[in-house]
Parts: structure tokens; C-alpha cells; sequence
């Protein structure tokens, strides 16, 4: 049987003598929720989110972005900058913005690596059992984010009452999750990801009457419309925040689901 050895380049070289190279998994990062058929041969390759929170990258983006850029979008141009990539993959439908429309024009100045625009139209829903399940709700956003790089079937019972809500993108800071009661429904944009339909406006906009529910946008997000407007209509509690949350915009929060009966 032949045995074989690693060498520096990349290949192997077998004990008859013959060297042959290994084929390395592609580094392919994405941002937002690009259609089901794009993603899904990709899963082969080293796929990384750039929405998501990269340990050890640095903060460069500041240079190259208006100030009144959202944290998400400066996140998403860190991470590119930062992680050595093959290529780019970043939805720039109805379902994302316009900043991430700019930004694969930046993204396509600065580095020399394909940039692949997509535009995730689906109205085939996958459902949502982790937004309507029991759990903690900082453990539902990272199910619903670490499920577009790994597809997962939970078997996971909806709670029949759940005690609030948080509507809006995923949040640049957690901590924000950990202060909604466990069961809290996940709804808005967060809501659509999960069910793979990021341009479903009708299900964004969907909020149950009389849950107690916070409407969260980053700062600078054109989201912040939508969830002030919402907030008046069903007497929530509307928060826009940069990047980590101050005490007082958590003291908010807690207050608002301490007297609307959430929290005890």
C-alpha cells in the first residue's frame, strides 16, 4: 500500500516517488441571505458569513465608508478585508439595501477576488420553528445565522404564549437578546432569514396584536422607518443603536418588559 507525506506547496508525494496535488476548499465569503440554489453547492467550500462577528479582525473600514454607514455594513467590509478570500457572494435584492448595493461596488474596487451579486427573490418558506420555539432568544439567533452555512432540521415545539417579541435585523450586539424572557418571539427581518425569504415584506411587517414587543434597528439603517412606524401602531417600544448597546437603552428595554407584564 503506497503511503503518502505533505509537502509545502500543497501537494503530497506518494513513497513510489509520484507527486500529486490536493485540491483546497475555497474561501467564500457571503452577506445576507443569498438564494437556497447559490449557497447550497457552495457548502463544499470554506463558507464564512461576513455579517457575523469575526474574532481578531481589525477595524478598517472607517477609512473607506461615510460615518453614517450602519455597523452591519462596516462589518461586512472589515471581514472582507481581513480574511484572505477567493471570492465574494452578497445579495443586493429587495431583500437586503442599498448600502449593500454601494458596498459590492467598494468591495469590487478594493480587492481582487470575483464579487458575485445576488438577488434572493424566494417565496418558498422553510418556516421558522426556531423564531416561534421556547428558546433562549440569543440561542435563536445563532441557530438562524449558523444555518446558512449549515443547514440543520431542530425538532422544536412552538411555545404556545410567547411572553414578548423583538422585531428587526440581527443585532451587531447580543447582549440585547439576553434580556428578553426565554420563548420571546423573533420577528421582522430576523424572521424572513430564518424562513429563507428575505424580500418578503408582508411577513417582515407581521406583529402579533398585544404581544409586548421591541422594534430594534441599527442606527443609520433605513429599517429604523419601518420600525418606529410599527412601533406606534402597536404600542411597542421602538430602539435604534450603534454598535454596543449603552446601560440606558438596556434600561429601556427592561423597563418596557417589566411593565408590559414580560418580566418579573
Amino acid at each position: 500500500m503506497l503511503s503518502s507525506a505533505e509537502n509545502g506547496d500543497g501537494s503530497k508525494l506518494l513513497s513510489n516517488g509520484y507527486r500529486y496535488m490536493v485540491q483546497q476548499r475555497r474561501r467564500i465569503g457571503f452577506a445576507g441571505c443569498p438564494p437556497e440554489e447559490v449557497l447550497a453547492p457552495l457548502r463544499e467550500q470554506t463558507l464564512i458569513d461576513l455579517d457575523n462577528v469575526i474574532e481578531g479582525v481589525t477595524l478598517r473600514s472607517e477609512s473607506a465608508l461615510p460615518r453614517t454607514t450602519c455597523r452591519i455594513i462596516q462589518r461586512i467590509l472589515d471581514n472582507a478585508l481581513a480574511l484572505d478570500l477567493d471570492e465574494i457572494v452578497i445579495d443586493v435584492g429587495s431583500g437586503k439595501c442599498d448600502a449593500a448595493r454601494g458596498l459590492a461596488d467598494v468591495l469590487d474596487g478594493m480587492l481582487r477576488i470575483p464579487v458575485t451579486r445576488t438577488q434572493n427573490d424566494n417565496r418558498v418558506g422553510a418556516g421558522t420553528p426556531i423564531s416561534d420555539s421556547g428558546l433562549p432568544v440569543a440561542r435563536k439567533l445563532v441557530l438562524i445565522l449558523d444555518g446558512l452555512v449549515r443547514p440543520q432540521r431542530l425538532a422544536l415545539e412552538p411555545d404556545p404564549n410567547p411572553p414578548a417579541a423583538i422585531w428587526g435585523v440581527p443585532a451587531a450586539d447580543f447582549s440585547i437578546y439576553d434580556l428578553f424572557p426565554d420563548g420571546s418571539q423573533v420577528l421582522g427581518w430576523t424572521r424572513c432569514l430564518e424562513n429563507r425569504t428575505p424580500a418578503d415584506w408582508e411577513m417582515e411587517v407581521s406583529v402579533p396584536d398585544g404581544r409586548p414587543t421591541v422594534f430594534f434597528a441599527q442606527t443609520f439603517c433605513p429599517k429604523n422607518v419601518t420600525a418606529q412606524h410599527l412601533a406606534r401602531k402597536h404600542n411597542g417600544l421602538y430602539v435604534d443603536a450603534d454598535g454596543v448597546l449603552s446601560q440606558s437603552v438596556k434600561a429601556k428595554i427592561e423597563a418596557f418588559l417589566y411593565f408590559r407584564g414580560a418580566r418579573r
